[in-house]
């Protein structure tokens, strides 16, 4: 297969190298794996930089889901309202604690979910509200919020793809009760692994979620409520630490490019979903055409790589189908024309001019 001239991700560690061979090494001759000063050092960092009080490290952003709304008491008979533009591990966590997903429409402009559809779908059985910060672009927290405390409802936040993204000047995860958030690799704080993490600022919150994540242990060999096996280990918690110092320069080198994007595309025939907040931390840069296919072909033809997220509505995905979603008409718009372009810090501004000029000249022509 011929390389991409610009491919869509790059993961092999760059500038951060020397930091990460040094965390590997620290780990490996302390001999410690699993819950351990490595861990402790992150989570304290972490929460530090979220705005937070208490970091929780767990095995996966979707486990970091499942254990606050377990922390909360949410489960079976209860309704958590989520967006229908998302990974579908969103869904997926509220269903791996028995509640039901409800998926109210996206706001077509911010492509999160949208306040007035929240209200609308609110029931009796409503236990919380499940926002996305899709992309990297804050959702609408104060109208969310101000939805949330007229009905009594818990906030979580899924910052999975939003590390320090601000809303309003305000972090996001510092909203909601707590927040979720993944450490896949193509995260903009990535592992070399899987890993997540939650945040919050309510202590007792943070105490039983830390006991939820290690089997429900008060000590060892003491089991005193119901938990799993979800742990944020050693080796990637050293990673993480190691990448951390380096975010906020990495934020700042998407946010260039994605400004680049931004200029360099206008009139291009494309549909660029605005940056409706400054906060915006542009985990991954979308498009809507209703060419997507054709235009997604024709530029890996030219050597650029580019991905879908998502190409299915989570209502629309086989697993949900006895959840009884709602239709979600916006979600089905752009999930059929959205396209990913090229978003990570080792971009260079001659490859974004590279991946635009493409565009502009693919879509000034039949594909």
């Amino acid at each position: 297969m011929t390389p991409f001239r610009v491919p869509f991700m790059r993961l092999v560690p760059g500038e951060d190298r020397p930091d990460i061979d040094a965390a590997i090494r620290r780990v490996v001759e302390r001999g410690w794996y699993v819950l351990g000063p490595e861990v402790d050092a992150f989570e304290r960092s972490f929460a530090d930089a979220c705005g937070a009080t208490h970091a929780v490290g767990v095995g996966t952003g979707t486990d970091a889901i499942a254990i606050i709304l377990r922390g909360l008491g949410i489960g079976p008979g209860d309704e958590v309202i989520t967006t229908p533009v998302s990974a579908a591990y969103t869904a997926l966590a509220c269903m791996m604690v028995g509640a039901r997903p409800v998926f109210a429409d996206i706001d077509p402009r911010r492509l999160t979910i949208s306040p007035a559809a929240i209200e609308a779908a609110i029931t009796p059985r409503t236990a919380a509200i499940l926002p996305v910060h899709l992309y990297g672009q804050p959702a609408d927290m104060r109208a969310i919020m101000a939805v949330a405390e007229a009905r009594g409802l818990a906030v979580v936040e899924d910052c999975c793809q939003a590390h320090l993204a601000t809303c309003e000047g305000r972090p996001v995860g510092s909203f909601g009760v707590a927040a979720a958030y993944s450490f896949y690799p193509t995260k903009n704080l990535g592992a070399l692994g899987d890993g997540g993490a939650i945040t919050t600022r309510d202590a007792a919150l943070a105490a039983k979620m830390t006991r939820i994540r290690n089997g429900g242990q008060t000590d060892r060999y003491r089991h005193a409520e119901m938990g799993v096996n979800s742990r944020l280990d050693e080796m990637q918690a050293a990673i993480l630490a190691a990448r951390l110092p380096f975010l906020a320069g990495w934020t700042a080198a998407r946010r260039a490019h994605a400004a680049t994007y931004r200029r360099l595309l206008a009139g291009a025939g494309l549909e660029v979903p605005p940056e409706c907040d400054a906060g915006h931390v542009y985990h991954l840069f979308p498009v809507l055409s209703p060419r997507r296919d054709e235009l997604q072909e024709a530029l890996r033809a030219d050597g650029i790589d580019t991905l879908i997220h998502y190409p299915v509505p989570i209502p629309r995905q086989p697993a949900v189908q006895d959840q009884a979603p709602a239709v979600c008409p916006e979600a089905d718009r752009v999930c059929a024309q959205v396209l990913s372009l090229p978003m990570h810090p080792g971009l260079s501004e001659d490859d974004v001019r590279t991946v635009a000029d493409a565009i502009s000249r693919l879509t000034a022509q039949p594909l």
